[in-house]
């Protein structure tokens, strides 16, 4: 790893401190900020994510064009998978955030939380989309590695990302089902100054947990470098590699283009199960001895079509705030 951290033309991160509290929220039309965490605890696996100026709504698609506030597109997204096989999916778009302080903030009955010791808490009061089902789950990862520094994914546009809590940690609570497991966790956050989709039109990442640190690989489109994240119990550390060789695909039933194997640096973990698919989207997960892969794919531009739009309300619920 060493070797082939020395030969990236770029290093845009050294080691960062644990901060607590959450970064600055959006707040003009066109973007956009979420907050993502997965969780992998023996056959369970788990991705919670809130989003402001949510990147799965269509309204915002549009209404973003139109001068729209992202926060009036808020929306939080809980699923739980049991072997590859997705058991919960909770998608509900709301017409505000609160925010309860620093390290808080409240989307419908759900709430994010950064402490002050550093740990994330999620806690999911929602229902099923689309036939409204009642869950309630919750997300506890206690950090392992300090935060990785913000970085800007493509030179000249506005899009950034950080890894908030590469390693942690993690407790999965779904008593809805009651489901308790305690496994690894990962937490990041992209925000963005125009919507995705306008210059940015996709990306492919994953994350894997190997036995004593934790990797992050992006791939970004267009020939720009990809990002490679290292987080262990002696910093974060991420840089800009090389462009990999082209590797081999698939294309899912909806269209979507996907790695055939997912990897982590040139080390191939396996063939893909596919979690979610859909015609701009893919989420995928790949395990191997030690070795546990989460990634995802996004085609940004076939999500502002209207047919895809269209397609895109069967998945979220319309909440209310409590």
């Amino acid at each position: 790893m060493k070797s082939m951290l020395a030969r990236s033309i770029s290093r845009e991160v050294a080691l960062a401190p644990r901060v607590s509290g959450l970064p600055a929220l959006p707040d003009v039309a066109g973007s956009y900020r979420w907050f993502y965490a997965d969780v992998t605890a023996g056959p369970y696996s788990a991705v919670c994510i809130f989003m402001l100026g949510s990147l799965f709504s269509p309204r915002y698609s549009v209404a973003a064009r139109r001068g729209g506030h992202p926060l009036a597109y808020s929306a939080v997204n809980f699923a739980l998978y049991h072997q590859g096989v997705r058991r919960l999916w909770v998608l509900s778009e709301y017409p505000c955030v609160e925010s309860q302080g620093p390290g808080r903030l409240r989307i419908g009955r759900s709430t994010l939380t950064h402490a002050l010791d550093g740990t994330v808490r999620m806690d999911v009061e929602d229902a099923t989309a689309p036939w409204g089902r009642p869950v309630r789950a919750s997300l506890t990862l206690r950090p392992l590695t300090g935060r990785g520094a913000e970085v800007r994914l493509v030179p000249d546009l506005p899009h950034y990302w950080q890894a908030l809590a590469p390693r942690a940690e993690a407790r999965l609570e779904v008593s809805s089902l009651e489901v308790m497991a305690e496994g690894l966790g990962y937490h990041d956050t992209n925000h963005g100054e125009e919507p995705l989709g306008a210059r940015l039109s996709g990306w492919h990442w994953a994350r894997t947990h190997h036995a004593a640190h934790t990797e992050v690989d992006y791939h970004l489109p267009d020939g720009v470098a990809p990002l490679r994240m290292r987080a262990d119990v002696d910093g974060v550390v991420c840089e800009r590699g090389e462009k990999p060789e082209a590797r081999p695909t698939r294309i899912t039933g909806w269209g979507l283009r996907v790695p055939a194997k997912l990897h982590t640096g040139m080390e191939a973990v396996g063939p893909p199960r596919l979690l979610e698919s859909s015609p701009f989207y893919a989420r995928l997960e790949s395990r191997r001895d030690a070795l546990d892969t989460m990634g995802e794919v996004a085609d940004f531009r076939r999500f502002h079509s209207p047919f895809i739009r269209w397609m895109a309300h069967f998945r979220t619920r319309m909440g209310r705030m409590a």
